[in-house]
């Protein structure tokens, strides 16, 4: 299926590396121009940039705090400057800090709220003005299981994550009538740059058992679930919490 996405401009937060770089290496090749949003790792973005400028696609990093309105909305007017339109937003940059809830402190709380859900709501309102404007437009949320179910020792960011949910589910409601369309794709354990080695070799067996699919994911498995909710063909889904977990359920 082709999925149209020629000459759409896409922006990818957190999108140097992991799973928001491989969705960035993704929409490019399926034709969008695509600005790939970090905050502090400016190599890792830049060497994306070059990867897919010479794959032939057309890519651009954009340094920005997504917890400041101010950075937020200056990147996405700029991007829209520079390419003429804003047509998919992909909400990707997130903080977790594993520790017990009762073993935190509100200095833990703010900045894994900051970014989790203050910056899905910066980028998602400065967003969805372009969107609404130009009569169309996806955005996709991207969120930790934990969020949808429950899990413990990361009670901050998926309570962060859980108040993004129901903005996805809202703004939906709203931006509908705009052909704007609003979905969150809700991850399992996905193999990234953040995790401990010797932490996941010491408890996989105990954490495979959640998984019926026998394995963690890799960023490659969530980048076709984005792909597919930014084209055409997903212009009837909306309001949607898709999980994307290899069947992930709590033991």
């Amino acid at each position: 299926m082709e999925l149209g996405l020629d000459g759409k401009v896409a922006l990818v937060t957190g999108g140097g590396r992991d799973v928001g770089g491989d969705i960035a290496r993704v929409l490019a090749a399926e034709g969008a121009r695509v600005a790939v949003n970090y905050r502090s790792s400016e190599a890792e973005a830049a060497a994306l940039v070059d990867e897919i400028t010479s794959a032939g696609g057309e890519a651009k990093a954009w340094k920005a705090d997504i917890s400041s309105y101010d950075d937020v909305k200056a990147m996405i007017d700029g991007v829209a400057a520079e390419w003429g339109s804003l047509d998919i937003l992909v909400n990707n940059a997130g903080l977790v800090k594993y520790q017990r809830f009762v073993e935190s402190e509100p200095q833990d709380w703010k900045p894994q709220i900051d970014v989790c859900l203050y910056g899905a709501l910066n980028c998602s309102h400065a967003a969805a003005r372009h969107m609404v404007r130009q009569e169309g437009g996806r955005i996709i949320n991207i969120v930790g299981d934990s969020s949808r179910i429950g899990e413990a020792n990361i009670s901050i960011a998926a309570t962060a994550r859980g108040g993004t949910i129901a903005l996805g589910k809202s703004m939906a409601k709203e931006l509908g009538r705009f052909k704007v369309t609003v979905n969150t794709i809700a991850l399992g354990l996905v193999e990234t740059g953040h995790q401990d080695p010797e932490f996941l070799a010491k408890h996989m067996d105990r954490i495979l058992k959640a998984y019926p699919m026998k394995r963690i994911g890799k960023p490659g498995d969530v980048s076709p679930m984005v792909a597919f909710l930014s084209s055409e063909g997903a212009g009837w889904i909306t309001g949607q919490v898709i999980s994307v977990n290899g069947g992930f359920s709590m033991v």
